[in-house]
């Protein structure tokens, strides 16, 4: 959000200036028509006022027209982004377990993120400890024992959040907990749906198609909002969306969800991916645009700086976060658990 700088206070009644004006009257006539006369022959011919501009003046050069800018280093976004999609390709089809450990690392770091920018602009001191060991374990409960392990590892993660925070004055503790136990569901327990997705025999291609619809939805939102957004979505929320960005987001989708089950999900048919990535760009916008709510709340730009050009991992993780169990469960609805 761009910082506009106060405006200096100006008196109502003009200020200073007005008792020099007052100074400039008692030490000449009494009255502004009262000037003493002249001789005539002393007397000061009247300004003539030009009847024509003068043929010399240079004319003011026009002003020149904004360029559009995204508002953040491009090549640092772009170098950060291929290397984080390398991580990613590498773990996901070399080892799975090594790509769960991936997860697990960004939801421990995406939790710091948000319990710190929670305490510093709120006061409000979500429990990290257990909120971080908890949310680990939530991800490797959800691969290991599939939903199940995710719900169990979420209650528990909940109950510790209550019971570490009862070590700490009473003050402030329902709005502790509650924001501990908000945390633990938006950021690990939805990023187990991932996890999830993994441990079906194609699961690296459902993971694969999972993150290409997203960034793909993100991706279209970005390129047909910057060149043609004129209507915004929701402008007291995210300025800078508007419903051509969304349009982008849904038919950019749409077209690599065909692509992805046609070519990419065993058993899968065009029809399914047309659904997949409507449902897709739904969920990335919303997810964006409750992450927006949430830093217009805190008042801040990004909710970290680990990622150049791109802020912190929550700003990453904001709308792949609510996008997980919606592909998750589409992908069960179409072809199976695998």
């Amino acid at each position: 959000m761009p910082i506009v700088p106060d405006m200096p206070d100006v008196p109502a009644g003009g200020g200073d200036h007005q008792d020099d004006r007052g100074a400039a009257r008692l030490s000449g006539p009494l009255f502004r028509d009262e000037a003493t006369p002249q001789p005539p022959e002393v007397q000061q011919p009247a300004a003539q006022t030009p009847q024509e501009p003068m043929t010399g003046a240079a004319p003011h050069p026009e002003p020149k027209p904004q360029k559009k800018s995204a508002g953040r280093d491009l090549g640092a976004a772009i170098g950060v982004g291929v290397g984080l999609g390398a991580v990613i390709i590498a773990s996901l089809f070399i080892v799975k377990a090594v790509f769960v450990g991936v997860i697990a690392v960004a939801v421990v770091v995406g939790l710091w993120e948000l319990t710190s920018r929670l305490d510093e602009r709120k006061g409000i001191k979500a429990p990290l400890v257990p909120l971080a060991v908890g949310g680990a374990a939530m991800v490797v409960a959800g691969y290991v024992r599939g939903p199940e392990g995710a719900w169990v590892a979420m209650a528990l993660t909940a109950l510790a959040v209550l019971v570490w925070r009862m070590t700490e004055p009473p003050e402030g503790y329902l709005k502790d907990v509650t924001a501990g136990v908000f945390a633990a569901f938006y950021v690990p327990f939805l990023a187990t749906f991932v996890a999830m997705m993994l441990t079906a025999d194609d699961g690296a291609w459902r993971v694969l198609t999972f993150l290409i619809l997203t960034v793909v939805s993100d991706t279209g939102a970005y390129a047909i909002g910057w060149r043609f957004g004129k209507h915004k979505l929701a402008p007291r929320i995210s300025p800078g969306k508007t419903r051509e960005g969304l349009l982008g987001a849904v038919l950019f989708a749409m077209v690599a969800g065909v692509l992805c089950m046609q070519f990419l999900i065993d058993d899968g048919t065009w029809w399914q991916g047309l659904v997949m990535g409507a449902c897709v760009a739904a969920s990335a916008t919303l997810g964006d645009l409750g992450e927006s709510m949430i830093k217009r709340d805190l008042g801040i730009k990004d909710m970290g700086t680990l990622l150049p050009g791109h802020g912190g991992i929550m700003d990453r993780l904001d709308s792949l976060l609510p996008t997980a169990p919606v592909v998750w469960l589409l992908l069960v609805l179409f072809v199976g658990s695998g």
